[in-house]
């Protein structure tokens, strides 16, 4: 990727897992931790570099991506909202990245593909966001703009939907099946996806 065109990858993973019972960070699924997974996925999509904002299990969380190619940070605050975790995200973004796709790891059908296509149409487009949309729902992962950054740093609450709302009339908006979004927030949604992504081999239609 041209360094005008660079895009950092921004990873959350500062919560508490409170539905879980457990750190859900280190779930295996798929044959790998979900932080892991989400690591390699923004490696995998280009993004660069990876930034893992982590949070109440920061220990454990970075002992186990110690050997992936990201930046670690720490999240103070991270009891206070998902919202200072995306903001602590942009700020460790380096000045020549020109814009930051943040992510959930907890997002267990979001491929590479479809990360690597919000990075093409901002390249399309130089639209200030680009958002996916699982049909009325959107959700991460979002990519947005350099210029968004500032606003992003002073969101009062939600993973950007405040700075969504706001640019809404100029993002692009990019749809994927509503079955991506299934994320992990209870055990049984967790034996679920596992038992699935462990008795089945690929979709017809999946995103590589």
């Amino acid at each position: 990727m041209s360094e005008e065109r660079r895009v950092a990858g921004i990873v959350l993973a500062a919560g508490s897992s409170t539905r879980m019972g457990r750190n859900k960070l280190l779930l295996d699924v798929g044959g790998e931790t979900l932080v892991r997974r989400a690591i390699r996925l923004a490696s995998d999509a280009g993004l660069h570099p990876v930034i893992l904002v982590s949070g109440r299990f920061r220990e454990a969380v970075e002992r186990e991506v110690e050997d992936l190619a990201c930046t670690p940070i720490f999240n103070p605050d991270h009891e206070t909202g998902i919202q200072t975790s995306v903001a602590c995200g942009v700020v460790a973004a380096p000045a020549s990245c020109g814009a930051a796709v943040v992510m959930l790891p907890d997002m267990p059908f979001v491929t590479a593909r479809m990360v690597r296509t919000l990075v093409e149409r901002h390249a399309e487009t130089d639209a200030p966001l680009v958002v996916s949309r699982y049909g009325e729902v959107n959700a991460p992962p979002i990519l947005y703009d350099r210029g968004l950054f500032g606003e992003i740093s002073h969101m009062r609450a939600g993973c950007g939907r405040e700075v969504v709302r706001r640019h809404h009339d100029r993002a692009v908006l990019v749809d994927w099946p509503a079955d991506r979004l299934r994320d992990l927030d209870r055990p049984d949604e967790y034996e679920a996806v596992r038992t699935e992504l462990a008795g089945i081999g690929p979709r017809p239609g999946d995103l590589p």
